[in-house]
């Protein structure tokens, strides 16, 4: 498997392939960690999480084969359908199922109403999942200084001044290995934005 899915057109193609196992397993590598990260957010147990995030992908699944793409439409936009109703499905059934006790209807009654909210969240979380594929092919294409130069400062929050004297490295070049890297990242998001756009 690669670690970069197909142009998202080319992945759809496969997707309603029922023996194209490669293109589910792509598909779920993606889109799983974005599903999970949501129900997490509402509240849900890590085991509960994972049960609704493969619940929503088994959802994807029966619905595929009916998703046709329109003029001016974007597979995206189709799967935020699936799975805000997925998940609004989900954590309903889950409420009835625990009515006694009542934290899940505790979560679903906290749940947004409006479907803008969960587009922006499920985008985020996607965003999220594309960075999070770009740092791991930079960090394998830069040296292990370089990128600690980065993930220190950027992401740890540590000061240039205090990252340079923890490397052994002047100033200047902390800066300039930050710069590279997030550089690189956003070329390499970019790319993978520009990929899907092309559907």
């Amino acid at each position: 498997m690669t670690l970069f899915p197909e142009t998202q057109g080319t992945l759809l193609a496969a997707l309603k392939s029922p023996g194209d196992r490669a293109a589910w397993d792509d598909f779920v590598v993606l889109y799983r960690p974005v599903f999970y990260r949501m129900a997490r957010r509402r509240g849900l147990q890590d085991a509960d999480a994972q049960d609704l995030s493969q619940q929503v992908l088994m959802r994807v699944s029966a619905a595929i084969e009916r998703y046709e793409q329109q003029p001016g439409t974007r597979f995206r936009h189709w799967l935020r359908r699936v799975a805000n109703n997925a998940i609004a499905t989900s954590l309903v059934r889950s409420a009835r199922e625990a009515a006694e006790g009542g934290s899940v209807v505790d979560i679903v009654a906290d749940q947004p109403a409006a479907s803008a909210e969960f587009t922006q969240e499920l985008d985020n979380e996607y965003e999220r999942e594309l960075y999070l594929r770009a740092a791991v092919a930079v960090r394998d294409e830069v040296a292990a200084d370089t990128w600690q130069a980065f993930e220190i400062t950027m992401v740890d929050g540590m000061t240039c001044e205090a990252a340079a004297e923890t490397l052994g490295k002047s100033i200047g070049t902390v800066y300039a290995a930050r710069s590279r890297i997030v550089k690189r990242l956003r070329t390499q998001v970019t790319r993978m934005q520009n990929a899907e756009e092309k559907q």
